[in-house]
C-alpha cells in the first residue's frame, strides 16, 4: 500500500498514514462528523419530537392542537369561487355583522380605514337581489365579489366595501365578476355606495391558487 508524506512544514503531531492497521486522521474526521450529526439528530428528535409536537404533525407549532378554526366564506372572482376569511373591520357594525354571520369574531381595528387608496382593493357587497340556495353574502343575498386574488397587480387583502343595490330587484342576477357589477353600476342597474370601511378579507382559495 502507498502512503501519504506528511504535510511540508515539519514533523506533524498526527499521523496521516495508516500505520500498523489503524485509521489516517481524516477517517478519525469522518468518524467523529458522523457521531455528531447522530448525537444532533437525537437532541432535535428529544427537542420536538417528545412532548412538544413536530411543525409537520398536523396540530401547528407547539401546543396548537386545541387552537380555533375559522369559518371560510364563499365569494367570486373573475367567475370563479373563491374562499376568504373576514379578521378585521374598521367599522363596528360591520364587524358585528360578519361576527354574527360566521360566527367567529372579526376584530375592530379603527385605524384600517386610513389606509390609503393604493393599498386597497375592492370588494362588492350585495343589499338586495338574488337569494340563492347555497352560500350567501352578509345581507343574505348573492356572495361577495372581487376584484383582484393573490398574484394580481395591485392585488391586496385589504378591501375598501362597496355596497351595491339592484334598482330593479325583479331584474337581479347572480353576478360573478367584477366587470360584471361594474357594468351593471354603469348601465344603472346597480346603485353602489362606498361607506369608507375597510376589512380585512385575506382568501384562502383562488383561481390557480391556495394557501
Amino acid at each position: 500500500m502507498t502512503h501519504d508524506a506528511a504535510p511540508d512544514g515539519g514533523e506533524n503531531r498526527f499521523r496521516w498514514r495508516e500505520s500498523d492497521g489503524g485509521l489516517t486522521l481524516p477517517a478519525w474526521i469522518a468518524i467523529g462528523l458522523a457521531i455528531a450529526v447522530v448525537v444532533l439528530g437525537f437532541g432535535a428528535w428529544w427537542t420536538f419530537g417528545l412532548g412538544r409536537g413536530t411543525p409537520t404533525d398536523g396540530a401547528g407549532m407547539g401546543e396548537m392542537g386545541a387552537a380555533p378554526s375559522v369559518p371560510p366564506v364563499h365569494g367570486f372572482y373573475d367567475g370563479d369561487d373563491v374562499l376568504f376569511l373576514h379578521t378585521e373591520a374598521s367599522d363596528r357594525q360591520v364587524a358585528d355583522m360578519l361576527t354574527g354571520m360566521m360566527g367567529s369574531p372579526v376584530i375592530v381595528v379603527p385605524p384600517l380605514a386610513e389606509v390609503p387608496d393604493a393599498a386597497l382593493s375592492t370588494v362588492y357587497v350585495f343589499t338586495n337581489g338574488v337569494r340563492p340556495d347555497g352560500p350567501r353574502g352578509p345581507f343574505g343575498f348573492q356572495p361577495d365579489v372581487f376584484d383582484s386574488a393573490p398574484g394580481d397587480e395591485g392585488y391586496s387583502p385589504l378591501r375598501a366595501l362597496n355596497l351595491v343595490t339592484w334598482r330593479d330587484e325583479a331584474a337581479a342576477e347572480v353576478l360573478r365578476s367584477a366587470e360584471q357589477v361594474e357594468a351593471a353600476i354603469d348601465d344603472g342597474r346597480l346603485e353602489v355606495e362606498r361607506p369608507g370601511v375597510v376589512v380585512n378579507m385575506p382568501f384562502l382559495t383562488w383561481p390557480g391558487g391556495k394557501r
